[in-house]
Formats: C-alpha cells, sequence, structure tokens
C-alpha cells in the first residue's frame, strides 16, 4: 500500500505558502510505502527510495529505460568518451538505458547532419527489448569466441567497451564485492581483446580496496586510469565507475589469476 503526504504546511494550503528557493524544490509530495505481507522490508525501503528518487521520475519523462541512463550521461560530461562516429559495446546493457545514451551521442541513427555515423552493440545474456539504432546481440561475453564475434558484428576493433554489470548479490558485503571485481576484470580482458589502440574502457565497481589491483593494471595499459563517482550515483552506495582512456594496444598483461570466476563466484 502506497501512502502519500505532503511536505511542509501539509494540506492543499501547503504549497501556496510554500517559500520560493530550496523549499520550494522539496515540497512534491513525498511517498512512504507500508510494508506489506508478503514483502520483506528491504523489499519496501527499496520501493519507497525508488517511488522518490527525482533520477527515476526524471527518466520516465525523458523516455529512458532506466536511471542508470544519466550515470552515463555525467561520465561522458566529465571525459568525453562519446563522439559521433565511434563504434560502442555495452556490456550487459540489459535494460538499455546506457544503449540509449551511447545512440545519441555516436550518431547511430545518423540524425545529425554532417557527423560521423557511429554504432552501439548492446551484449547481454538475456533477451533485450529492442533499442531504436542500437544493435542487441544475446551473448555470454565469457565464451572464447565472444570476442569474434562481437568485432565480426561490428566490423572489426571497437572504440569503447562500456560496463554496468553487477553479478546476483548474497548480502555478504565482501564475497559480493570480490564477485563484481571478478566481473570487472573479465570485462577489461574483454575489452583489452577487442579495444583499438586509444579505445576507451568504462566499467563499474564496488569500494572496497582489491579494485586497485585492477586499476594498477589499467593504468599499464592504458594511458590513463581513474575512479569517478557521478552525481547521479546514490551516496550510500558503495558503487563507482573506474574509466580508462587511451588503450596501449600490443600483449597485454595477466590479471589476478586468483580472482574468482564471475560464474562461480
Amino acid at each position: 500500500m502506497v501512502k502519500r503526504r505532503t511536505g511542509a504546511g501539509g494540506g492543499k494550503s501547503g504549497a501556496g505558502k510554500q517559500k520560493p528557493g530550496k523549499g520550494a524544490a522539496s515540497r512534491d509530495l513525498k511517498v512512504r510505502v507500508k510494508t506489506a505481507r508478503g514483502r520483506k522490508l528491504s523489499s519496501t525501503r527499496w520501493l519507497q527510495r525508488q517511488l522518490n528518487d527525482p533520477y527515476v521520475h526524471r527518466a520516465q519523462r525523458e523516455g529512458y529505460v532506466s536511471r542508470a541512463a544519466f550515470k552515463l550521461l555525467e561520465i561522458d560530461e566529465r571525459f568525453q568518451i562519446l563522439r559521433p562516429g565511434r563504434r560502442i559495446v555495452d556490456l550487459g546493457a540489459a535494460p538499455g538505458g546506457w544503449c540509449q545514451v551511447a545512440v545519441a551521442k555516436v550518431n547511430a541513427l545518423g540524425d545529425q547532419p554532417g557527423k560521423p555515423v557511429g554504432s552501439v552493440l548492446g551484449v547481454d545474456l538475456q533477451e533485450m527489448q529492442p533499442i531504436a539504432g542500437a544493435d542487441l546481440m544475446q551473448l555470454d561475453f565469457l565464451e572464447p569466441d565472444a570476442d569474434a564475434r562481437v568485432m565480426g558484428r561490428l566490423g572489426g576493433p571497437v572504440d569503447a567497451v562500456l560496463s554496468d554489470m553487477a553479478p546476483f548479490t548474497t548480502g555478504h558485503k565482501q564475497t559480493d564485492h570480490l564477485r563484481i571485481v571478478a566481473c570487472v576484470e573479465a570485462a577489461a580482458q574483454f575489452a583489452e581483446d577487442v579495444l583499438a589502440p586509444g579505445g576507451i574502457f568504462v566499467a563499474k565497481v564496488l569500494q572496497g580496496g582489491t579494485e586497485q589491483g585492477l586499476l594498477a593494471h589499467l593504468k599499464k595499459r592504458f594511458e590513463k586510469a581513474v575512479h569517478f563517482k557521478p552525481p547521479s550515483s546514490r551516496k550510500d552506495s558503495a558503487e563507482m565507475f573506474l574509466v580508462a582512456q587511451g588503450f596501449r594496444g600490443g600483449q597485454q598483461d595477466d590479471l589476478d589469476p586468483e580472482s574468482p570466476d564471475p560464474k562461480q563466484a
């Protein structure tokens, strides 16, 4: 059951008495979710957070399939990674918010006159709903021939590999952290197999320390590699993003061989 309450002032007259400025921005209706039979407390909290998240509402207004689209928009604003004409691979693309952003930025629809037309390939284990301007591929990127199949689909090496993937969580902080690090390391190895020299790799990680090893590896393979937390990433979330630019090409170094397989972690 969802119960609505007004902000300061309450009732119909509250909005009329609200002063302009910061208060005016916060006078929107807040949604409070009551615990329902059969629903876990954690699910109730998640639902309440979603209903009150301004980025969720903004995504609905602007036609994005998820709030995650704003994370990529903010990453691109900071690092200028998506440009017309570039070929982009989005790993773990479902539900497609990052593909939507990439399509517009690289001119995949060809609707920016005079600018080169790029391409976007969304890769995911599950089947996805069509996204205008994006080519979608149901594929496990850990398969031995995945790199060749991706490059074959795009006609050669790619300009950027993006990953907003996160493995299923267990609720155990250290285990979940190791899982996502293993997932990101696998994505990094895939990126080094398909990127053209000068290419870009962007991936979600969780704060916790062990991602520093991956960062050190990427600094050897790319001209620049940094952590970045976009403003739309929730403040109480441990997520952040690795952004590696200027792929050097050539022989790659092995990542930590003791990292758990993301399929089995």
